[in-house]
């Protein structure tokens, strides 16, 4: 729904349609700590109660100036002190403690501790450790992959393989915050070059995906987790088919 990069350092310009949807500020007028519909820590929604005036027609403009703020402060926070900034989630019964949840997920890689040791450290140790070979980039985003469009912000950690035995590019694209539905993601993307290809050009493009999330059980939680996954899947498809076409059609 939109998309933005964030610049080198993080400008607040940067987030000018960075916004929240006119019933998420509504939903946070009346949210508190362990019952909230938008993920955010404890000391968030304690600073909208008291920083935005409800009863001024420019209420929403204070919410998302108040956001766009938070955003870079936590951008630039992160970029200096990593994943333990990222602070916990308040919105449910029971916090998210994101850093562990990251370091939870990032479990799953199995591969990456055995063939990219430094870039699955990397991961974990950001900004410390950075390997020569290793770029960073954030960006933000509004998608709709579930029921409510939702604000996302991206640490983007591509990595460029330095011999044939690495993937000629590998990607890292982790969440530093979202609006809904997934606490934590991790996507990786793979660029295997094909080496039984004699024309030294043909390659693997994998992708996979990981999210964490709360809240989406029951009757009203398995709807949600159904078409956040179903979108999920549906629109990786459909950039792999799109990547796939642009490829193979270029003169």
């Amino acid at each position: 729904m939109a998309i933005g990069e964030f610049s080198n350092p993080p400008q607040l310009s940067d987030l000018k349609d960075f916004r929240f949807e006119s019933d998420d500020i509504k939903d946070l007028k009346h949210c508190k700590p362990g019952d909230c519909e938008i993920q955010m820590p404890a000391s968030a929604i304690d600073e909208v109660h008291r920083l935005v005036n409800w009863s001024d027609p420019n209420a929403e403009e204070q919410v998302d100036q108040l956001l766009q703020e938070k955003v870079i402060d936590r951008v630039m926070a992160y970029q200096h002190g990593g994943n333990d900034v990222l602070g916990i989630y308040n919105d449910k019964k029971n916090p998210t403690q994101v850093p562990e949840q990251f370091k939870y997920m990032l479990s799953y890689s199995k591969a990456l501790p055995k063939y990219l040791p430094d870039f699955y450290n990397y991961l974990l140790s950001y900004p410390g450790g950075r390997p020569e070979n290793v770029e960073d980039s954030f960006y933000w985003a509004k998608v709709k992959f579930g029921l409510k469009p939702t604000l996302r912000v991206i640490h983007v950690v591509t990595l460029h393989g330095k011999n044939s035995a690495e993937p000629a590019y590998t990607i890292a694209e982790k969440q530093l915050y979202s609006s809904h539905y997934f606490q934590t993601v991790l996507d990786l993307t793979f660029c295997v070059r094909d080496v039984s290809d004699p024309s030294g050009t043909g390659f693997y493009l994998i992708k996979t995906m990981g999210s964490e999330q709360a809240g989406l059980t029951g009757f009203k939680g398995s709807i949600l987790r159904k078409v956040a996954t179903d979108r999920s899947a549906s629109s990786l498809q459909k950039s792999l088919a799109a990547i796939k076409n642009n490829l193979e059609h270029q003169p």
